[in-house]
């Protein structure tokens, strides 16, 4: 078994770009602190709109936790629906919602229109109750999001037992879309280089001091300075420690298993939905291409790195337990590749996209992974209207004055 994410190791080495260390003193309007699906989605909104930036990225593009991602484009945010209401009032709830749904659909269009090749296809995704109480509170769910004009039809136990072979109280269908996340990445990059951004790798960021003229960022290798710094990693930064307690860093866990035998395929039903289980975000299944599945979940707290094998080798288990619970078909069936994905989780679970009242002419793009690939073109977006003093109705629902 290779511990490491599926979609990067089965990318041609060969093929994998390689961008310069950041050396000398650069001169800018934006910078972009992060090289993963966010960062690559800004740097591409940005540039297309004629603004010069530099991307720094402390590794290579892509290959953090973009890699180790599922690749959703979710049709609104992960999570309930009723329980986002509850706390922040339905109007937020619904700019959430309406926010993310037209980022996942612009998101594909942008991914078209640049000729991206990276596996887009249309699904739909079912959250399945797998019990009886379960099938319960979805129940309440969807009857939460029909009132309020949000995306979701109910599916019968029968429908669920017709269609993907699951024995489960009822569920919830919204449709989405699937990509591999790294190619996906790598696409955005090149596009938003040939529209003039400057991408550097291995050039992780020290310091961001912000003065009246402007914020300067500084590398090992060299200097940027910029009228505005987009932060598009929730990665710890020095300077950046009074927004830590706004963030929980966890770690997610991904299997992707070897080729489902001919026998077993007949078994599982039409392969046809991505499936969540119990309004989850963190707890998927997906079909891919070659006849294996992926498994997304497990989430947990971060642990010391001299505990993340283990902790890999359990959640592992775990997952692929998961999967047998669901589809019994598939004893014996084995793991090919599994690894760990660092995320950060933000207080009441929702992004922070947006300013921030004690750090002027700084951007933040805080973007758990349970809302899927969508909310980095959302992200995007957004901050290139805040930039350009252009801010929308309901751009406020993502910012920090949620919770401030």
């Amino acid at each position: 078994m290779r511990h490491v994410p599926y979609w990067f190791d089965r990318f041609p080495k060969s093929r994998r770009p390689s961008y310069p260390r950041l050396k000398g003193s650069h001169d800018t309007r934006v910078a972009i602190v992060g090289g993963g699906l966010t960062g690559a989605a800004c740097a591409l909104a940005f540039a297309g709109a004629g603004i010069d930036l530099i991307l720094l990225e402390s590794n290579t593009v892509g290959g953090g936790s973009t890699a180790g991602a599922d690749g959703l484009l979710r049709e609104g945010f992960g999570g309930s629906f009723s329980q986002v209401a509850a706390q922040h009032g339905l109007k937020y709830a619904r700019a959430l919602s309406e926010g993310m749904r037209r980022g996942s659909l612009d998101f594909a269009t942008v991914l078209r229109r640049n000729n991206i090749r990276c596996e887009l296809a249309s699904t739909d995704l079912l959250t399945i109750g797998t019990t009886a109480e379960a099938a319960k509170v979805l129940r309440r769910e969807q009857a939460s999001r029909k009132a309020a004009g949000a995306p979701g039809a109910w599916v019968a136990p029968s429908a669920l037992a017709r269609d993907a072979a699951l024995d489960a109280g009822g569920g919830v269908r919204t449709h989405v879309a699937t990509i591999d996340p790294y190619r996906a990445c790598l696409g955005i990059i090149a596009a938003a280089a040939d529209r003039g951004a400057l991408i550097h790798e291995r050039s992780a960021v020290n310091r961001i001091r912000t003065s009246a003229r402007g914020v300067e960022i500084t590398t090992a290798g060299g200097v940027v300075r910029a009228d505005a710094v987009l932060v598009a990693t929730a990665a710890p930064l020095p300077d950046l420690r009074a927004l830590r307690r706004h963030l929980i860093p966890q770690l997610v866990y991904g299997v992707v298993t070897e080729p489902l035998p001919a026998a077993v395929r007949r078994q599982v039903g039409k392969r046809a939905a991505a499936i969540e289980a119990d309004g989850a975000a963190d707890r998927l299944v997906r079909w891919l291409g070659d006849d294996r599945v992926l498994i997304r979940g497990g989430r947990q707290n971060a642990v010391p790195q001299r505990l993340r094998e283990r902790a890999l080798t359990q959640r592992t288990g775990q997952l692929m337990y998961e999967l047998l619970l669901m589809y019994p078909a598939i004893s014996g069936l084995q793991p090919e590749w599994s690894w760990d994905s660092a995320d950060y989780e933000t207080v009441d679970g929702q992004p922070f996209v947006g300013t921030h009242r004690n750090f002027p002419r700084h951007l933040f793009a805080f973007t758990p992974a349970s809302h899927g690939a969508g909310l980095a073109w959302t992200a995007a977006r957004l901050l290139l209207r805040q930039y350009r003093g252009e801010a929308a109705r309901g751009d406020d629902a993502f910012g920090f004055g949620r919770i401030l």
